[in-house]
């Protein structure tokens, strides 16, 4: 018999893309203010990956990727999902989004990221929101699946995402008092 125990906090990260650069560091400064600050937030970078957002968002979006010092319980994703969804809705101008935020976190062992959308690879939560098994880390690295979204399948992005993974581990040995 499996006995339950506690997960192993997340590290939350969020990718943001926007229509322009204010919208896009207004939405970062708002997330640092919910969730404490970034200890780390890529270089802007052109959102070239697929122009499924260009009807609503236009076709020169731009984007950062972030991760959150303060790690999380993996079971508030949904919560956080909610707030980021509110958080496009307001800063919406003409029924039109200005800034897309999607939330997620890294573990030992994925990438998870939260949608409003099912499918076959995306377990429900709770409250309308799914998990996207993104990437898994196997074999000392991240390694892409079927379904995983070009961006995140990037090479670079892989780097990036092993960067904020290193940084998540030695969190998690200082909270074990290990170094």
């Amino acid at each position: 018999m499996s006995r339950p125990t506690e997960a192993e906090p997340v590290k939350l990260i969020f990718s943001v893309f926007a229509v322009s650069a204010e919208s896009l560091n207004g939405s970062i400064q708002s997330l640092a203010a919910r969730y404490g600050q970034p200890d780390f937030v890529s270089a802007q970078m052109p959102f070239e990956y697929t122009d499924y957002y260009c009807p609503e968002m236009g076709d020169k979006l731009i984007r950062r990727f972030l991760s959150m010092e303060e790690l999380i319980r993996p079971d508030i994703l949904p919560d956080i999902k909610r707030a980021t969804n509110r958080m496009e809705e307001e800063s919406s101008a003409d029924a039109r989004r200005r800034v897309n935020i999607d939330p997620g976190y890294l573990s030992k062992a994925h990438l998870i990221l939260a949608t409003g959308k099912g499918y076959t690879h995306r377990p429900y939560l709770r409250d309308g929101i799914y998990a996207d098994l993104t990437l898994i880390y196997q074999a000392k690295k991240f390694c892409v699946l079927p379904w995983t979204y070009p961006d995140y399948a990037d090479e670079k992005q892989l780097a990036m995402l092993t960067k904020i993974r290193e940084r998540y581990l030695l969190q998690l040995r200082m909270d074990k008092g290990e170094l």
